[in-house]
């Protein structure tokens, strides 16, 4: 069980990095750009992840994971004046997130939390936020290159590069690693 919160905070990390490395290749302005009407912006994205980190990780054992000052509806108003503004929240919400992940021992995930009143072990919770997360940023990542066109970055493996880069993985030792230890 050890291994499975390493690996968890890990996933997280990984995803965080995502995010963090689309928003190294955008302007503010393209951040906070619509692409359809009604459409989220990365900017909205970014506000409702964090707001959901938020209530989900504060006193992530103790109380239930949608708090009572958590304005959901809000979330999906773009309301940063600021790149500042955004990553700083970005940041509050993952800090929350780690802080509550790394408190946490091999004999916790077996307790029940609840979100919105629905039992979980803990090991569930962060299943589901994972998971939920993980479409965010994936969300995050589309837009990003929808936005950067012709001139974004990959951020995995290029198209036309896949051959180099298993050649590269296997001409190493097998070894036990997480598939993030080399990005």
């Amino acid at each position: 069980m050890e291994s499975y919160l390493s690996s968890s905070i890990k996933q997280f990390q990984y995803y965080k990095s995502l995010g963090d490395r689309t928003f190294h290749q955008l302007s503010f302005e393209a951040i906070q750009k619509e692409i359809s009407k009604d459409s989220n912006s990365i900017a909205i994205i970014v506000k409702h992840l964090s707001g959901n980190m938020l209530s989900r990780w504060t006193n992530f054992l103790t109380e239930d994971g949608e708090k009572e000052w958590r304005q959901r509806d809000l979330e999906f108003e773009d309301s940063y004046t600021t790149r500042e503004a955004l990553i700083a929240q970005w940041e509050k919400g993952w800090q929350c997130l780690f802080a509550a992940l790394t408190s946490l021992r091999s004999e916790d995930l077996e307790n029940i939390v609840f979100i919105r009143n629905q039992g979980h072990t803990v090991t569930e919770a962060i299943n589901r936020q994972l998971a939920h997360y993980a479409y965010h940023v994936g969300q995050i990542v589309f837009l990003g290159k929808v936005l950067k066109g012709k001139d974004w970055s990959s951020l995995s493996i290029p198209k036309g590069h896949s051959k180099r880069y298993n050649e590269k993985k296997f001409s190493k030792e097998k070894e036990r690693r997480h598939f993030t230890d080399d990005l």
